[in-house]
């Protein structure tokens, strides 16, 4: 899957427990009707990815969505979900609407003289 969007927001890279798991979290605002700001997760060797962007680039991110399931200590059972990220890449910025070349004027074009050759009495055989 894949969202694409403008950068809202990059996160520093966080470091959780002693095994050294990384994570590192990016927003993207996506360009429709109602925009949607969706937060990104990027992990271990995956936060490098990115330190070459910044805020308001408009990207393609690919993602995995996740889930799991957690039982709590007075036994119900919670789901949680969450969208991480394996790969993103730079989108070129819309261009501007190109705009109509100019049209003429009415009286730009030649005038021409009306037909000369044209009698009354020929029969048109259109049928309309």
């Amino acid at each position: 899957m894949e969202v694409t969007g403008r950068i809202k927001m990059i996160d520093e890279t966080k470091s959780f427990g002693s095994n050294g798991f990384r994570k590192r979290e990016l927003v993207v605002t996506t360009d429709e009707q109602y925009p949607q700001h969706i937060l990104v997760e990027f992990t271990q060797d995956k936060c490098d990815l990115l330190n070459s962007y910044t805020v308001g680039e408009p990207v393609r991110v690919s993602i995995n969505l996740r889930g799991r399931e957690w039982v709590n200590p007075q036994g119900e059972t919670k789901y949680f979900n969450s969208i991480q990220a394996w790969r993103i890449e730079k989108l070129q910025p819309a261009a501007p609407a190109q705009q109509m070349p100019p049209q003429p004027g009415p009286n730009s074009y030649d005038s021409f003289e009306p037909a000369t050759n044209y009698k009354e009495e020929d029969h048109d055989d259109l049928p309309f």
